[in-house]
């Protein structure tokens, strides 16, 4: 059994950094860290959504727990963070907003409910391309899936998706209120480990427009930033042209969209206090990844191991915790599993020797990281995706066809590619980086790379058995977010 207390994991899924810890954008994220921990370094191993949650649920890097392009499902044999709850006795209850998270994909082990809030009645059919813009193709798309499982909860969903789900809303308002509902209606006395995905701020941004009008350029209306390309792959293949104003706007739009889920936020501690459970929860919120705005010429969160897309805010708010201000020790998410059993006092030896992280518990022992490593093991989207959503895919696309590794200190970070590149940056000076130094500096390069090599050479690698099939719904859906198949 644990010791007591809650744990309570919320994901802000694509949120960055600098645009997360902002009073003015979000005041209940800023305000959970200056009352708790605002870890300033806190590094994703992945620069999307499966691999950096398969790390935050297991406490490794991709490479070894094996969720990546090349294989899209968290495997059975990968013990996660729920079910390490679960066997110490833990309630454990999970929603996502993300279609990347789900049963189908591994992510539902565990949970005693786990609620995706694409879905009225949950069913593992997933019905995602019911949201598609003609009435025809709708129904082209419901005579396919409609008697796939169980046909009078496809049958439900397809209404839900067509008729009732709002559409400026990523599932945001179904979360809370499920969670809401969770805690109101909880009769049992055991501590409960809960987790909720918030798919706001992904792309397609489309926030409230009471929100986005406070972030958007001067002289810009809402509608004239709504007209804005938000098309990643036609920006990459050169067909989409964008101004630093357009850009401005877009990330005024992503910023709403921070500070509409920042509302739930809200939503969620003043239920956890009705509730009676607040004082007795540590409460941590996380962005899985960033996003980019045209730096270094892209769009989305792909191709790249830029700090865009590596460096995501962290706040853990209560118990060791709770009054400790800012902690800029370098942190990973794959640290996140053996800190919250830390919190939660759950021992889970066996667990423990598996991960790769390490606890950064205000209590516990383990020295601070000297180096934290990212993966992007495979593009995503592939060249042959681009190929076929893009028209003429321009030369230059192609040098994204390649993995990338990265290994990070405080000062530096060297970004390794399987087509024989190699960057260097000094993210303390040059946090934008721009400035490569791997010729002025190429013995700090070799030297971050012997490091990297010997961290690939001290553990094994998942043995992935390649691709794996999903049900067409949940294709259909990631294709609406951008994740081209």
């Amino acid at each position: 059994m644990g010791g007591g207390t809650n744990v309570v994991l919320v994901v802000a899924d694509t949120t960055r950094y600098d645009d997360a810890l902002r009073p003015d954008v979000a005041p209940t994220i800023t305000d959970l860290g200056a009352r708790g921990t605002t870890f300033t370094r806190a590094v994703a191993p992945a620069p999307w959504t499966l691999p950096s949650h398969g790390s935050l649920f297991t406490g490794q890097y991709p490479s070894k727990h094996g969720a990546h392009a090349g294989h899209e499902r968290l495997d059975a044999d990968r013990t996660t963070l729920p079910e390490l709850f679960h066997a110490a006795g833990y309630d454990t209850a999970g929603v996502s907003g993300n279609t990347w998270i789900s049963q189908e994909g591994g992510f539902a082990r565990g949970f005693d409910e786990f609620h995706q809030t694409w879905q009225y009645v949950q069913s593992e059919t997933a019905m995602g391309e019911l949201v598609e813009v003609t009435e025809e193709s709708r129904l082209r798309a419901a005579g396919r899936k409609l008697f796939d499982g169980n046909p009078l909860a496809n049958a439900a969903n397809a209404v839900y998706r067509t008729l009732v789900r709002e559409r400026g809303d990523e599932g945001a308002k179904r979360a809370t209120a499920w969670v809401e509902n969770w805690l109101a209606e909880r009769e049992r006395d055991d501590p409960f480990f809960l987790f909720a995905n918030y798919l706001e701020p992904h792309l397609e941004y489309r926030p409230p427009k009471r929100l986005a009008e406070r972030f958007l350029p001067d002289g810009m209306s809402y509608e004239a930033a709504m007209d804005v390309p938000q098309e990643p792959w036609e920006y990459l293949a050169g067909h989409v042209e964008l101004s630093d104003r357009d850009f401005a706007a877009l990330r005024g739009l992503y910023r709403a969209e921070i500070a509409y889920l920042d509302e739930h936020l809200a939503r969620l501690r003043a239920a956890l206090e009705a509730a009676g459970e607040w004082d007795d929860t540590v409460f941590v919120l996380v962005g899985d990844h960033g996003e980019n705005f045209g730096e270094h010429g892209l769009m989305d969160h792909q191709y790249c191991l830029y700090d865009t897309l590596l460096h995501v805010p962290l706040v853990v708010a209560g118990g060791a915790f709770q009054g400790r201000g800012e902690d800029d020790r370098l942190v990973s998410l794959v640290d996140m599993p053996p800190t919250l059993l830390d919190a939660a006092d759950v021992a889970a030896p066996a667990a423990r020797d598996g991960f790769q992280g390490r606890s950064v518990h205000p209590d516990a022992d383990a020295d601070p990281n000297e180096h934290v490593f990212a993966e992007y093991l495979e593009p995503q989207p592939s060249m042959a995706a681009l190929e076929e959503h893009v028209d003429d895919l321009p030369p230059e696309v192609y040098e994204y066809d390649r993995s990338l590794r990265a290994v990070r200190t405080a000062e530096h970070k060297l970004v390794r590619g399987s087509d024989g590149s190699r960057e260097l940056y000094s993210v303390a000076d040059d946090p934008g980086e721009q400035r490569d130094l791997v010729r002025r500096r190429p013995e700090r390069a070799e030297q971050l790379e012997s490091v990297l090599d010997r961290w690939l050479d001290s553990f094994e690698a998942a043995d992935a058995d390649g691709e794996v099939d999903i049900d067409a719904g949940r294709q259909e859906q990631l294709e609406q977010l951008g994740y081209l198949q």
